[in-house]
């Protein structure tokens, strides 16, 4: 019953774990040692399984983000959290979507560990304040205020989608085919004035180490690293030879649809957008050959 009971509530743990880290390494990890602490207590002392577990991953996710952090302070360009493929039935749930989109996800590495902790816990799973208040040792008034905090700096900068899933999927497809064609014209009918790209290679990949921004600068940088030259060159990088089976795909990655680049049997490179008033505000591309290892290349 031990192992049965854990398992019954590992999706629910990697959830928990992966909103207040935004790395499924790490939430995997997490939960891994969440099942140590489960599978040493003494299971009569526990009323609660469900509530006992959230409490512990919930700890163990708050220590390992506070050392992530630290860690993160010499990260090599940009830092975005790890993609992680969503099913259609997820995708369509909207309150289940939306607590994963990349853009919260980069917006929560804002809050402090217990601010962000706290806005999992009440925002994506409503958890009464009482039991927030036991996971992180405030008073449930001290949760009340963090809760309040988080949730007001996170509506501030959060971006406004303009766009229903379906809008932002056939801006998507079309954003990859005015990219890959190298159709510059098309590309910048597609982004805003303003529009930013945020690129992660972690150092181990090509990718630009600093935000770049406006429609002008962010449109050549697209249509020039859609050359052959200079896709040989982050191929190379990534220590990928051949590439002759290069592919693009629209699939569903956090909860939206995102522009999946695969070789050689892997993924390569992962695009997400922002949309908003049907234009391109902000595109996150993640090419750091660590952060793909839960998303799967197209068959």
């Amino acid at each position: 019953m031990t192992t049965e009971i854990f398992q019954e509530h590992r999706g629910l743990l990697v959830g928990v774990a992966y909103r207040i880290l935004g790395s499924a390494a790490d939430a995997e990890d997490v939960v891994q040692e969440a099942w140590l602490r489960w599978s040493g207590v003494d299971h009569e002392t526990v009323a609660d399984p469900k509530g006992y577990l959230i409490r512990v991953t919930s700890r163990l996710a708050i220590d390992r983000l506070r050392w992530a952090q630290s860690r993160r302070e010499s990260y090599v360009g940009p830092w975005l959290p790890e993609p992680i493929g969503t099913t259609p039935d997820v995708a369509e749930r909207a309150e289940l979507a939306d607590s994963v989109e990349l853009a919260l996800l980069v917006v929560m590495e804002t809050l402090s560990p217990l601010e962000r902790a706290v806005f999992v816990l009440r925002e994506a799973f409503d958890l009464p304040f009482s039991e927030i208040a036991e996971v992180i040792g405030r008073s449930e008034a001290a949760t009340r205020q963090l809760a309040k905090r988080a949730r007001e700096h996170v509506q501030d900068r959060r971006p406004r989608f303009g766009a229903d899933r379906a809008r932002r999927r056939e801006i998507t497809e079309r954003f990859i085919n005015a990219s890959a064609g190298g159709d510059l014209e098309a590309l910048m009918a597609l982004l805003s004035d303003d529009v930013t790209l945020v690129g992660d290679g972690g150092g181990k990949a090509r990718a630009p180490l600093r935000v770049l921004a406006g429609r002008e600068k962010v449109g050549r940088f697209l249509t020039a690293v859609a050359t052959a030259d200079d896709i040989a060159k982050f191929m190379a990088s990534i220590g990928v030879d051949d590439y002759a089976d290069l592919t693009f795909e629209v699939t569903s990655v956090n909860g939206g649809p995102a522009v999946v680049m695969s070789a050689a049997g892997r993924v390569v490179t992962v695009i997400s957008l922002v949309v908003a008033d049907g234009r391109i505000d902000t595109i996150y591309l993640i090419a750091n050959p660590e952060k793909m290892g839960h998303l799967r290349p197209a068959a």
